[in-house]
């Protein structure tokens, strides 16, 4: 038997010893085991049931799935703008490069000490992954993570995205919040009212029986209106109250006490089929008065204050913002429901 013969064997021979430890059990164990650290990724997103965030500031965020929604911290919904792209991040997430070995220590001492602590759990409450995410790779390409109990740090990236995706574990407070002022399906409001104390005769009662409905004004001396109700003027009206959002929180703001000492714009109480009554009032962000040119006499006048967006007191809990467009939508007149008044012959 000459060499290239001898040569073949042993490599056929080994090859087939190699194949079989990688296909027994003892061979896939240690496979699995050599890229645990690595493995960042929940290949299944509906398994994820608690996130736990820990950042070095100490602050802290529970995460948890209540039926088909997301709460913060056991008792607000949670933003789904925000929590759909961490979920993203925690089931797409994947290796981009391992670091220069040079760099490592410098790597971890970073982790530890400015990283955020992700703890990921199931259903049962069983531990899926514990890792720290910290900042941004060079060139912003990435974001360094390391698994608990690692040695080794990577480089790792969302598909399809460039910069750090570790911002999306970086929220904090009300910003996890859903912003939502209004979230209620036409067919669940059982009953609204909308009062404007500056103007009263715009001010009505609706409330929903049966598929019928029942308009009447919010004052006594408003003169009722005895023209027939137009229902699909009821249903555009209702449907508005699907996702009405704020631009965000403002329970900060230090002038909240002088705000509410003010006349509202509006105050919506709204009532579910369940019983839950939801109560907005609305108070003006007023800008400044401003001094104008007339551009044909040249002469100077004087500019009432405008107004582009609201305060909001939400269920006397909570103080939002949000511009004017995005809500306008909401704010019907006793008047605009009913059917127009014929015209003379």
């Amino acid at each position: 038997m000459n060499r290239t013969v001898i040569f073949l064997v042993l490599f056929l021979l080994l090859g087939g010893a190699a194949a079989w430890y990688l296909t027994s059990e003892e061979g896939q164990n240690k496979s699995t085991v050599a890229g645990w650290d690595r493995d960042f990724a929940v290949e299944n997103i509906e398994d994820v049931h608690r996130i736990f965030i820990v950042r070095r500031d100490g602050q802290k965020t529970t995460l948890e799935r209540d039926g088909g929604e997301w709460l913060y911290d056991g008792q607000y919904k949670a933003n789904p703008a925000v929590i759909q792209p961490l979920l993203q991040l925690i089931e797409k997430v994947q290796l981009k490069y391992k670091p220069p070995q040079n760099s490592t220590e410098h790597i971890v001492k970073v982790l530890a000490t400015q990283g955020t602590k992700v703890e990921l759990y199931d259903r049962s409450g069983n531990n899926l992954k514990t890792y720290y995410i910290g900042g941004s790779a060079p060139n912003s390409e990435g974001t360094y993570m390391i698994m608990e109990g690692a040695e080794q740090p990577y480089v790792m990236e969302l598909p399809m995205m460039n910069g750090n995706p570790s911002v999306r574990f970086k929220h904090t407070g009300d910003e996890w919040r859903d912003k939502s002022i209004f979230d209620t399906k036409a067919e669940n409001i059982k009953h609204i009212s909308i009062e404007y104390p500056k103007q009263k005769s715009q001010s009505f009662r609706l409330a929903v029986e049966g598929g019928e409905y029942q308009l009447e004004p919010y004052y006594d001396v408003t003169p009722r209106i005895n023209r027939p109700v137009n229902e699909s003027y009821v249903d555009d009206f209702l449907s508005s109250y699907k996702k009405v959002i704020a631009e965000g929180f403002r329970n900060d703001y230090e002038n909240i006490d002088s705000v509410l000492m003010q006349v509202p714009f509006s105050i919506i109480t709204l009532v579910n089929t369940s019983g839950d009554t939801t109560r907005a009032q609305f108070f003006p962000i007023l800008q400044d008065e401003t001094i104008m040119q007339d551009p044909e006499t040249g002469a100077y006048k004087r500019v009432n204050p405008l107004f582009d967006r609201y305060f909001i007191d939400l269920n006397g809990e909570d103080f939002l913002q949000s511009q004017q467009q995005p809500i306008e939508r909401i704010f019907w007149g006793y008047p605009s429901f009913f059917e127009q008044q014929p015209l003379p012959n």
